[in-house]
């Protein structure tokens, strides 16, 4: 086996060239922190670092020599792998305008039109919807008036879709990208500095000025005369890209093997990938660092779509949002017209599966594999076992062809088993016995049109027929249920033996519904296991209640001319447009006038600092928590699990390190004070025990992973975990005399005269979860004199300084505390962020030696 050292990675940023040695960084850097870390450019932010929240959207293009094509589509960064972006070029919201360029019209109207508050998440939405203008500027519909895009009011509604804003709200952010479509009818828009509500003269020529196109060079010449020049080598498929750091690029099936059976792989962990946007999926997030990765996704065998008489076969590593492209397009072809019913509907289904960004992304294959292996609630996988799919994989020499059903039945695939494609039939109907195709596909969720993950999901799949006597039959059924809480998604095979060629009575029915709870059964500790049952009965009740005689259900009445057609009437399709404006009158004036918020172009365009944007001071050090998983217990030992991520950890800060005449105190509010570390005792499940310090924050947060926390319990009482077992035990917060509440007026009388009683009742409320975009983070620097400066993303300064003060042991005006902005709060950041920012300042010191430093010199 041949190979080609790839001695560096070439990007374009910003149409700046970037060069990164392949010595220089380690195959699992992201794209994120490169650019957060190695440039200048802070715009990309990081939030959930899981792809979830559009925060670090960047759209990245490629270039295709042969047909002299650009491609660009939105991405997440937290997820994009470094070596996979060689040869592309990478646009973030500094690209499109900034303080010195001037900024972009898509930065100015999101000010125009108040479409910011915190700014945190302004960023990302620019970059969403500055990849929708482009991709719609290039499609082949008609020329728009001057100053918009081609871009429809029903494709602006959706071009921020996976975008999360916490604390403007989207209807100021959908006008602001409704303003660049061709079909707009401005009058409509909200409150913005552009014109006056109800002004007669609403005109695009009031809007700032937007270039068809975008305006930006998305892929610089430079970066193609590179890619030209090199193209020989590029589409030398005889050897594998490998790189010092332990990145290889297998250019065929045969490569991949040989590099299996190379023994290379024998003594280090090696993580297989297309896109990496598994490590982004809650509960099977990387739990350590990889020594190797094998980069699969030019694999021409893994990408290769394939139209048969019976359907369609789509390579495994086919993104997602490929897949639906051409599902749609095989939906509408007039070579498959037995397609449409089944295809149309998973295209739709698929759609709202995660977001844009990561669709733009994840393949296909990745979805299923990591369903095999793993109790993964995947809706791909159920909808296209409900599709009967099959898969093709390669076993070493050998190629296998199975149903989806049996694959996801065998044993946890390993990266000896490839995934090569996945095939769709089209399920023709039955014109000789007068049978046509119906197909349905079902979702719960948190968020209906997407990027949330299902309570429960479903596809069902069949032939409905017309007897003699009119009734209808049902036949060849699939029925598909799963991310109800078991390994993967099942059929429910005995609801579709006992509906097989039966006509829909009640009672039919209702034993279909008895068989399906028997079937879907939750795992154990399962959330809300009788909703899921209670939602998959309700999804089956809508498909059989059409066809069913004698009941009335929500669906539609059927005929065979309907179930030959998947056109509903689905709410979560209309668009988002309706909406009720308020307008103030001149009496209060500026109060109620729309005045453009300030330094919100700041905040669009990336050039606002928040905490993590300020640049990080040389030997600078991370920190990430370790927390406490019992409640009242005591801490015996804190150790590491064997692992490359434990190799990282430089240090450990605990409640030992508190300097002298300091306090372990880590929050101080009216009821008293919060200790920074539970020492001796852990006083409840999520309590900071230590801090584990490491020379990136990657390393840390892999770090923390590998703790393993020895526990005992020993003379200690029950933890007190409900409010009845707190009022039982008589455990009860101090409250202060000046904060203790006093009865005004007959609370007695008041309640014996009222027109309503309310006799008996109970309310529970769950714990809040605050969820700004910017997560808890601070920045401690030491300063002459025994005195520090703070950075903190906090929404109460002047009491972090007296905690932070109190916990070093130091006088208070040896602190000091900036906030100069913070990335949305809601009180959040408070109380809690005082636990980061006392961390931070403790941290400090301690002598911690950070690598290459020397060790005679000890670092602060």
């Amino acid at each position: 086996m041949g190979s080609t050292r790839l001695e560096k990675v070439v990007f374009a940023l910003n149409g700046g060239r970037y060069e990164v040695a392949g010595a220089d960084v380690h195959p699992g850097t992201t794209l994120l922190e490169f650019i957060r870390t190695r440039t200048p450019f802070t715009g990309t932010k990081l939030g959930c670092g899981e792809g979830g929240c559009g925060a670090c959207v960047v759209l990245i293009a490629t270039y295709n020599p042969t047909k002299d094509e650009v491609t660009e589509f939105s991405a997440s960064s937290c997820l994009t792998l470094l070596y996979n972006i060689n040869l592309c070029s990478v646009i973030t919201t500094e690209g499109l305008g900034n303080t010195k360029d001037g900024f972009h019209s898509i930065q100015k109207r999101m000010s125009g039109f108040h479409a910011s508050q915190c700014g945190f998440c302004t960023p990302g939405m620019c970059m969403s919807i500055f990849t929708s203008l482009a991709n719609a500027d290039k499609s082949k519909k008609p020329q728009p008036q001057k100053g918009f895009s081609k871009l429809t009011v029903s494709e602006a509604e959706k071009a921020f879709s996976g975008n999360m804003c916490r604390c403007t709200g989207y209807r100021p952010i959908v006008d602001a990208c409704k303003s660049f479509a061709s079909d707009v009818d401005l009058e409509d828009l909200g409150l913005n500095v552009f014109w006056k509500k109800g002004d007669k003269h609403a005109d695009v020529s009031k809007l700032p000025d937007y270039t068809l196109g975008g305006g930006v060079c998305t892929f610089p010449d430079f970066l193609k005369s590179e890619i030209k020049s090199s193209l020989h080598h590029l589409n030398d498929d005889s050897d594998v890209t490998v790189s010092r750091e332990g990145w290889y690029h297998p250019k065929s099936i045969e490569q991949y093997y040989d590099l299996l059976n190379s023994g290379l792989f024998s003594d280090c962990t090696v993580k297989v990938v297309v896109a990496n946007t598994s490590s982004g999926v809650k509960g099977y997030k990387d739990q350590d660092l990889y020594n190797k990765y094998i980069d699969i996704g030019d694999i021409p065998e893994l990408s290769a779509i394939c139209k048969k008489d019976g359907g369609i076969e789509i390579g495994a590593a086919t993104p997602i949002s490929k897949t639906t492209e051409i599902l749609e397009q095989e939906a509408g072809s007039k070579s498959s017209p037995n397609g449409s019913v089944v295809f149309r509907k998973l295209a739709e289904h698929m759609s709202k599966v995660a977001t844009p960004f990561v669709r733009n992304t994840a393949s296909i294959g990745g979805n299923i594999i990591l369903a095999q292996k793993y109790p993964f609630p995947s809706d791909i996988v159920t909808i296209l076992l409900g599709a009967a799919s099959t898969v093709r994989l390669q076993v070493y020499s050998e190629t296998l062809e199975v149903t989806l059903e049996e694959f996801l039945e065998q044993p946890p695939s390993d990266p000896s088993t490839l995934l090569l494609s996945i095939f769709i039939p089209h399920w023709a109907s039955d014109s000789q016995k007068e049978s046509k195709v119906i197909f349905e596909t079902y979702r719960a969720a948190p968020r209906p049109l997407g990027n949330a993950v299902s309570y429960i999901n479903s596809a069902m799949l069949g032939h409905v027929s017309q007897k003699s006597c009119g009734d209808l039959v049902l036949s060849n059924l699939h029925m598909a249920f799963g991310a109800y809480g078991t390994e993967h998604a099942i059929r429910a095979t005995k609801v579709e033996q006992h509906l097989n060629g039966e006509v829909l009575t009640p009672s039919v029915v209702l034993e279909a519904v008895r068989l399906l709870r028997e079937t879907i059964v939750p795992m154990e500790g399962t959330s809300h296991a009788e909703y899921r049952i209670s939602v998959a009965v309700a999804f089956l009740f809508s498909f059989l209640s059409p066809f069913a005689k004698g009941i009335k259900g929500p669906g539609k009445t059927a005929s065979i001319g309907y179930a030959s057609s998947s056109d509903t009437d689905d709410p979560c399709n209309l668009p988002l447009s309706s909406r009720r404006d308020t307008v103030s009158s001149d009496d209060h004036k500026p109060v109620g006038e729309p005045i453009k918020k300030y330094a919100v172009e700041l905040q669009a365009s990336g050039e606002a600092v928040y905490v993590d944007d300020i640049p990080a001071p040389k030997n600078c050090l991370y920190g990430e928590f370790i927390y406490s998983t019992q409640p009242l217990a005591y801490v015996k030992n804190i150790k590491f699990k064997p692992s490359l991520a434990s190799e990282k950890v430089l240090t450990v800060v605990s409640a030992k390190d508190i300097p002298s005449g300091g306090q372990n105190i880590g929050s101080s509010f009216m009821f008293g004070d919060e200790p920074l570390f539970g020492s001796p005792v852990a006083e409840y499940a999520g309590q900071a025990l230590g801090v584990v310090i490491a020379e990136t924050q990657r390393y840390a947060n892999l770090a923390g992973k590998q703790v393993v926390v020895e526990y005992d319990t020993k003379d200690l009482k029950p933890p007190i975990l409900t409010v009845e077992q707190a009022v039982q035990n008589n455990s009860y917060f101090e409250v202060p005399p000046g904060k203790y509440p006093k009865q005004v007026g007959d609370f007695s009388k008041g309640m014996a005269e009222a027109d309503h009683k309310i006799l008996s009742t109970e309310v529970k409320l769950a714990s809040q979860y605050y969820f700004y975009m910017e997560t808890q983070t601070a920045l401690a620097i030491p300063d002459e004199d025994n005195t520090i400066v703070v950075y903190s993303s906090s929404q109460y300064p002047e009491l972090a300084q007296s905690v932070i003060a109190r916990c070093l042991g130091i006088p208070f005006s040896n602190v000091r505390v900036i906030t100069r902005r913070v990335g949305g709060g809601f009180g959040g950041k408070a109380f809690r962020s005082y636990t980061v920012s006392s961390n931070g300042s403790c941290t400090l010191c301690l002598q911690v030696t950070p690598p290459g430093a020397d060790v005679s010199q000890p670092q602060y």
